[in-house]
């Protein structure tokens, strides 16, 4: 009778998983979690059918709620109770130094979403962007624009070092009146007849330029694209409806260089 009056007083010592849960400051749900993960003793139930829980239980919740919500896979918190103060430390270390890298992927992948705002600037490089808003400011189509800007995405994927060298000489070019000028006349000649008369004085200007700006580098052609027929079928493509009067100013173009 003694011992049945210790235990019946013991029992109403105890508590439920709901009781125990909000002493916690977790869900029930996270407590059975908790309890299928290994982590939390799971008490035999009484008389009654429920499970009671004493202060030990409570106490352990409260430790493996404080590492979780530290971040601190669940799959390790069970060894970390279990450890004496050093080993604690050296995991807690090891811990740490997995969210620090967590962070900072988190952090970088912060600033990718952030540049989606920017446009373009999400594709290409720096110089690339603003090369193409020099383009913008300097009234080019819409259409010319983008097909600049897929050209640079399939230049800068192939081959990112050739790409910068080019776009550097691009850039640079574009500071020149001269280019600027050719540069717009070009654009517009996009709809043009491939018998339009002025195609040939804007082939004539764009020779002349082109053989001022690369006399003496060598080949006549300074910083071009390498010649990898695979990528020209990739531009050619990328550049939508073709232009018979731009196809009329290359053909004009070779025909001088020879």
């Amino acid at each position: 009778m003694e011992d049945a009056g210790r235990a019946e007083g013991g029992q109403k010592n105890m508590i439920t998983i709901g009781q125990l849960a909000a002493y916690a400051g977790v869900t029930i749900k996270a407590v059975r979690h908790y309890h299928e993960r290994g982590l939390l003793d799971e008490p035999p139930r009484d008389a009654s059918g429920y499970r009671r829980y004493g202060a030990r239980h409570a106490i352990e919740l409260v430790k493996i709620r404080t590492l979780a919500e530290a971040g601190v896979p669940l799959a390790r918190i069970k060894d970390l109770l279990a450890a004496d103060p050093e080993r604690f430390a050296t995991a807690i270390d090891e811990i740490d130094g997995g969210l620090q890298q967590r962070v900072e992927e988190i952090q970088r992948t912060r600033a990718r979403i952030a540049r989606l705002g920017t446009g373009d600037r999400l594709f290409v490089s720096t110089e690339v962007a603003d090369f193409l808003e020099d383009l913008q400011a300097l009234g080019v189509s819409e259409r010319n624009v983008r097909m600049e800007r897929d050209l640079w995405i399939l230049l800068q994927s192939v081959s990112p070092k050739d790409a910068a060298v080019w776009i550097a000489d691009k850039r640079d070019a574009m500071s020149d009146p001269e280019f600027r000028t050719i540069y717009l006349e070009y654009d517009t000649a996009f709809d043009w007849s491939p018998d339009d008369p002025r195609l040939e004085a804007v082939a004539e200007r764009a020779t002349r330029w082109v053989a001022a700006r690369y006399a003496g580098r060598g080949g006549g052609g300074g910083a071009q694209p390498a010649r990898d027929p695979t990528l020209a079928k990739l531009v050619m493509t990328s550049m939508g409806e073709p232009s018979p009067a731009w196809a009329r100013l290359a053909q004009l173009a070779r025909e001088r260089a020879h």
